[in-house]
C-alpha cells in the first residue's frame, strides 16, 4: 500500500486560548494525498522544535556542512513573551515556510518526521475544555492584510547557531541548563558577556565563554584592538585573579584598548594592562551609559574560557588570544608613533627645492632659535612661476651689481 503523504498546508489563522493558561495555537489546513483535508492545531515553539529536529536529520540539505547546499527554509526562533502581536507577525513567515516545505525534494517532505508532525492528534479533534469564564478567540489570517505590501514585509530573522562547549548548571531562574554538544540560537549579544539563547524550548541568559560558532573558532563580530583606548569609568572595583588580569578601584578612569565578546575586556591604566570584567565599567558618555544600563543586569561577570574545565571543542585549533605582553608592546609603540607624529610641522612639504638658493649653515646658532627666514628667490625663478600676465607687467633692471635686483611691479 502506497505511504500517504501531505500534498499541501495552509495557515488559515491562530486562536487565543485561555486553558490551562493563556497561549496561542496556530491553525493549519493540511491536505494529504488520499485528498483528505485536517485541521490541526499547532503551537509556534513546537514548530520550531520541529524545524530544529528536521536541520538535524538533513544536515546537507540544512546548509550544516556547506551554506550554499541550504535549501531547508528559515524559521525565525520564538519570542521570549508571547504576545498577539508576536503571533501576528509570525503568520506571513510561517505561512511562507509551510509552502515552502511541502516544495521540497521528496525524501524530504514525504518523511516520517514532516507526515507525524502535521498528523492529526487527539488534542486536534477534541481540543481542551474552554475556560468557564472566557471563550477562546479565533483571528483569520487577513489577505488584504498583506496584499500589495510585499516589499514592506521583511524576511525571516536568521539567528546564529552555536554549540556548548561544556556542560553548565544555571545559577539563577534567568538562566537555563546546557549539556556539552547542545546547539543554541542566539537572541541577543550582551556586552557583559551573557548571551540570551534558545535551546529547543527553553530560553534564557548563558556565559558567552561556554559557546563556540560552528565554522570557525574566532568570532567574526568581535573587532580589532584599538591601541588609541576609549575612556571608560570603573563602577565596582576588582581584584585580578589572574595573571592577565587587573585590579582596578572605583571611580579609576582607564582606557579600554579590546572589547571582547565573551564580556573581559582588555583594559589600560598607565602602563599597565590586563583584563576586567565590561559589567564593571561604565562609558563616560550619558548616551551610551543609559542604554547599557537597560541591558541584562548581573551582580557576577561571566566566567572565563579558561576556567571552564572539560572543555570539548569541535575545532583543532583554539581561538588566537593576544597575552598581555602584545597588548603593552603594541601600546607604548602606538603611543610612541602619536608623540612622533605631533611633533611633525603641519606645514606641507616644499617642492622644487633645487630652484631655492641655498641657506648658509651656521653653526654658532643654537638649535632651540627660531629658524631664519629663507633667502629671497632669485628673479629667474620668479620669472618661472608667475603668470603670463604679469610677466608683460615686470622690468627687469640688471645694474653693474649683480646683487642688487630691483622689480616693479605695477
Amino acid at each position: 500500500m502506497e505511504q500517504i503523504y501531505i500534498r499541501h498546508v495552509e495557515l488559515l489563522g491562530f486562536e487565543k486560548r485561555f486553558f490551562p493558561s493563556q497561549h496561542y495555537v496556530y491553525m493549519l489546513i493540511v491536505k494529504w494525498s488520499d485528498l483528505s483535508e485536517k485541521l490541526v492545531y499547532r503551537r509556534y515553539p513546537e514548530i520550531h522544535t520541529f524545524h530544529k529536529s528536521l536541520k538535524e536529520m538533513f544536515p546537507i540539505e540544512s546548509g550544516a556542512i556547506e551554506k550554499r547546499d541550504r535549501t531547508i527554509p528559515s524559521l525565525p526562533a520564538p519570542s521570549w513573551m508571547d504576545s498577539q502581536k508576536a503571533t501576528e507577525t509570525r503568520q506571513s513567515p510561517l505561512a511562507e515556510y509551510c509552502r515552502s516545505l511541502i516544495n521540497q525534494p521528496p525524501h524530504i517532505s514525504r518523511c516520517g518526521l514532516v507526515c507525524s508532525f502535521f498528523a492529526v492528534r487527539p488534542e486536534d479533534e477534541n481540543p481542551p475544555a474552554p475556560n468557564p469564564t472566557r471563550r477562546s478567540e479565533t483571528i483569520p489570517v487577513s489577505l488584504d492584510k498583506f496584499k500589495g505590501t510585499i516589499s514592506e514585509i521583511t524576511g525571516p530573522i536568521i539567528l546564529d547557531t552555536y554549540r556548548v562547549i561544556a556542560d553548565y548548571d544555571k545559577t539563577s531562574k534567568h538562566e537555563i541548563v546546557l549539556h556539552t554538544g547542545d546547539l543554541v540560537d542566539i537572541v541577543e549579544k550582551c556586552t557583559n558577556g551573557w548571551w540570551f539563547c534558545q535551546c529547543d524550548s527553553k530560553q534564557g541568559w548563558v556565559p558567552a565563554s561556554y559557546l563556540e560558532p560552528l565554522d570557525t573558532p574566532e568570532e567574526p563580530e568581535e573587532s580589532e584592538p584599538n591601541y588609541a583606548g576609549e575612556l571608560y569609568i570603573t563602577t565596582m572595583a576588582y581584584q585580578a585573579e589572574q595573571e592577565d588580569e587587573l585590579s582596578v578601584e572605583v571611580g579609576e578612569e582607564v582606557a579600554v584598548i579590546h572589547k571582547l565578546l565573551d564580556g573581559w575586556w582588555v583594559v589600560r591604566k598607565g602602563d599597565e594592562t590586563g583584563h576586567v570584567p565590561a559589567m564593571f565599567l561604565q562609558t563616560t558618555n550619558r548616551k551610551e551609559s543609559e542604554t547599557e544600563q537597560n541591558n541584562f543586569q548581573r551582580r557576577t561577570p561571566p566566567p572565563r574560557r579558561s576556567t571552564i574545565r572539560n572543555v570539548q571543542s569541535i575545532h583543532k585549533k583554539g581561538r588566537q588570544r593576544l597575552n598581555q605582553e602584545t597588548y603593552r608592546r603594541n601600546s607604548r609603540r602606538f603611543a610612541q608613533n602619536s608623540k612622533g607624529q605631533g611633533r611633525k610641522s603641519p606645514r606641507p612639504e616644499r617642492k622644487n627645492l633645487a630652484n631655492l638658493p641655498e641657506m648658509p649653515a651656521s653653526s654658532s646658532e643654537p638649535k632651540s632659535q627660531t629658524p631664519a627666514v629663507p633667502l629671497r628667490p632669485s628673479a629667474d625663478l620668479i620669472m618661472q612661476r608667475c603668470t603670463e600676465h604679469t610677466r608683460k607687467k615686470v622690468s627687469i633692471r640688471k645694474p653693474s651689481d649683480p646683487a642688487s635686483v630691483k622689480l616693479a611691479v605695477s
